[in-house]
């Protein structure tokens, strides 16, 4: 097998083959498959996949790089309970609007290093309060007490910073 010169990265969507050959022009059809009982890619016996060389603008998780263009976040809706609660998995960014007395719950799948902001509304009522899990830690062991006027915004910045220790700041009646 010749050597493959075109090192386009290719985006294989689960059950398709259509896209198995789009950018590589040394790989034939039929090589590389979907194996619908494992539900991964199958490389035929006897064919041999070559780590490819990706270029300066292929985002890698273990380079340093500098990013020209904007980089973003989704902002997640949190559930508003009680109780509300935050899993670090599905986002690093949040938002919820208080229609009660709640507490900020200990976040699911805390990752040391994960960062993010959660924005923190009022709702028409206002004067809603917001206690927080023993996993928020604040400068001087003090909690901030929220702005309470009608539909007031203020952000919570967080860092995890270990396990169960999430280190935040706020920054009170944004809007």
């Amino acid at each position: 097998m010749a050597t493959p010169t075109n090192r386009t990265p290719v985006r294989i969507a689960r059950g398709s083959t259509s896209a198995l050959t789009t950018g590589i022009s040394d790989i034939q059809e039929g090589e590389i498959v979907w194996d619908t009982t494992t539900n991964r890619l199958k490389v035929k016996e006897g064919v041999t996949l070559e780590e490819s060389n990706p270029s300066a603008s292929t985002a890698m998780l273990d380079v340093d790089q500098t990013w020209t263009g904007a980089q973003r976040g989704a902002i997640t809706a949190l559930t508003d309970a009680s109780t509300i609660a935050v899993d670090f998995d599905s986002s690093n960014n949040y938002s919820v609007t208080l229609a009660g007395n709640r507490t900020l719950g200990q976040p699911t799948n805390q990752t040391v290093g994960q960062s993010g902001s959660i924005f923190i509304t009022q709702d028409a009522t206002g004067s809603r309060t917001l206690a927080y899990h023993a996993d928020w830690k604040w400068a001087a062991a003090t909690a901030p007490t929220l702005t309470t006027t009608a539909a007031a915004v203020d952000r919570i910045d967080y860092i995890v910073a270990a396990a169960n220790t999430i280190h935040a700041v706020a920054t009170l009646a944004v809007a």
